[in-house]
């Protein structure tokens, strides 16, 4: 990608929707800096914009911003991960037997329109897109149950787990944690707690043990270039 494929007078949005698109696709590298005036240089705008863009992947914890030192495209360890997955293991597994108690038809329903939209962005190959709405079954699952301090806990740590998705995890992966959701709600849907909580427990063992923390070269080196120059 020599220069980004978006309008000239792009906005912020567009310009953090790209990065974004870039870090996902290894053309910028858990760690690469992100240097304000290289990114103003390459997409054309002002620093004001490319900060706002920024900021918007900070808070999608793809990009981290340390004092006095700049923005950096997000570096999850494995030690990150594993502590994450256990605490998700515990929450979730709580999390499974109420949403079986707990959801109804309406529910079943939306959740099932979800699952539609993660199939289509696993087809699409929108990576971006794809892990924040595997992400985002989870926190359905915590808005049935309706237990704002577990929401709130769940969105944290699904938050950074879409980053070390993102970074790590393949396309394949992918498909079978939309699977697995699948297979989770159907067990729901037939009343067995026991089965719905085994399967999350499995679901979330198998997303853990996918991610592969050997750092692939990037796929192009054209961006990275221009923001080293």
């Amino acid at each position: 990608m020599s220069t980004p494929d978006i309008p000239a007078d792009a906005s912020a949005e567009q310009i953090a929707a790209s990065i974004a698109n870039a870090i996902v696709t290894r053309q910028l590298p858990p760690g690469a800096r992100l240097r304000e005036e290289a990114l103003a240089r390459v997409y054309g705008v002002s620093r004001t914009k490319i900060r706002a863009a920024l900021l918007m992947l900070t808070k999608d914890k793809l990009v981290r911003t340390v004092p006095e030192k700049g923005a950096f495209v997000s570096r999850p360890s494995a030690a990150e991960a594993r502590e994450i997955f256990a605490v998700r293991k515990i929450l979730e597994a709580a999390l499974a037997r109420e949403f079986v108690a707990r959801a109804k038809p309406a529910d079943y329903k939306r959740i099932e329109q979800h699952l539609r939209q993660e199939r289509k962005a696993i087809a699409a190959g929108d990576t971006h897109l794809r892990n924040r709405l595997l992400g985002d079954f989870h926190i359905l699952l915590a808005n049935v149950v309706g237990n704002t301090v577990l929401t709130e806990m769940l969105q944290e740590l699904s938050a950074r787990s879409a980053v070390i998705t993102v970074l790590y995890q393949s396309g394949m992966d992918a498909q079978c944690s939309s699977d697995e959701h699948a297979q989770f709600i159907e067990a729901a849907k037939a009343g067995d707690a026991d089965r719905a909580c085994a399967l999350m427990l499995a679901h979330l063992a198998h997303v853990e043990d996918s991610l592969v923390f050997d750092e692939p070269a990037a796929n192009s080196a054209d961006l990275v270039s221009a923001l080293l120059a």
